[in-house]
């Protein structure tokens, strides 16, 4: 069974960073390293938000509305998946999830088959 545990959340000023991590393990038929991994998010009374996913050749993909400010990376030694946040905003204000479907397919969507608990990120003006 895939387990995810994402960290690194807080709160931070309007033009801020952080960088969220996820830590992975389970993955059994196939691997972190050629598994499609994303982050999605939630604000508070919305419905979840894809945010962005590297597939298994590590192309890296992004919602229009963090494009350029946000970098998705992994680290396969280290079974981590990372979120780069820079230039934050007040409406990045959510709860952060790491997912995945531990398959090489990366479509941008916010159903996933194995989500972590979610890391809170407030971003205050």
């Amino acid at each position: 069974q895939v387990q995810l545990v994402e960290s690194g959340g807080g709160s931070v000023q309007s033009g801020g960073s952080l960088r969220l991590s996820c830590a992975a393990s389970g993955f059994t038929f196939s691997s972190f390293s050629s598994s499609c991994m994303a982050w999605v998010r939630q604000a508070p009374g919305k419905g979840l938000e894809w945010v962005s996913s590297i597939s298994g050749v590590s192309s890296t993909y992004y919602a229009s509305s963090v494009r350029g400010r946000f970098t998705i990376s992994r680290d396969v030694a280290e079974n981590t998946l990372y979120l780069q946040m820079n230039s934050l905003k007040p409406e990045d204000t959510a709860i952060y999830f790491c997912a995945t479907d531990a398959t090489f397919g990366c479509v941008p969507k916010t159903s996933w088959r194995f989500r972590g608990q979610g890391i809170q990120v407030t971003v205050s003006s």
